[in-house]
């Protein structure tokens, strides 16, 4: 018989301890199963490595931020708590990211090359600053999710590497030649 206030003395925690083990089991194979489904979609579509990666990243953070979300409360701190402290962070994510939109407009438009297809590797391409005035030329070495890598070559032969922000292919005009037999020179 006097076991039996042990035991429910116990018996609170070490459910709340399996409740907690069961999220985080179910957080990480939800994280897995969503794993799979984007491994499956990126072999039946052509979706570029560079955009998939940041992608499965942030889905991982998702679930598992919404994991340790659950598991604070199973441990007993209030979601009204929870939610002031997620809205206090997301009022301060905005404004940080109002000031890096420069490195955040880069990455946008590094995802609207990867889809879009405006260039790709290999081509030769021009931005025309303006009609009277040459523009960057070269051909397409490297494509990141800031910058465009391109190989500039001139008439004795040397060449330079250029890196152009994604951003500036969307802001000017462009012209394009396709395939790597072409000359890069002006």
């Amino acid at each position: 018989m006097d076991d039996l206030p042990l035991l429910v003395a116990w018996s609170e925690p070490l459910l709340r301890g399996l409740q907690i083990i069961l999220i985080l089991l179910l957080a990480w194979g939800l994280q897995r199963m969503v794993a799979r489904g984007l491994n499956r979609l990126a072999q039946s579509y052509p979706i570029p490595h560079e955009l998939l990666l940041p992608l499965r990243g942030g889905v991982r953070w998702l679930i598992m931020g919404s994991a340790l979300m659950m598991v604070l409360e199973r441990l007993g701190v209030s979601a009204e708590v929870l939610w002031t402290a997620l809205t206090g962070f997301v009022a301060v994510a905005a404004v940080a990211f109002f000031a890096i939109w420069s490195v955040l407009s880069n990455l946008f438009c590094a995802v609207l090359i990867f889809t879009v297809g405006p260039f790709r590797l290999g081509d030769l391409v021009e931005v025309i600053d303006s009609a009277d005035k040459p523009g960057v030329k070269g051909r397409v070495t490297a494509i990141n999710l800031l910058y465009t890598t391109l190989e500039e070559t001139f008439e004795d032969g040397t060449s330079a590497l250029l890196q152009v922000p994604n951003s500036l292919f969307f802001q000017k005009a462009i012209r394009r030649w396709r395939g790597p037999g072409l000359s890069s020179g002006r």
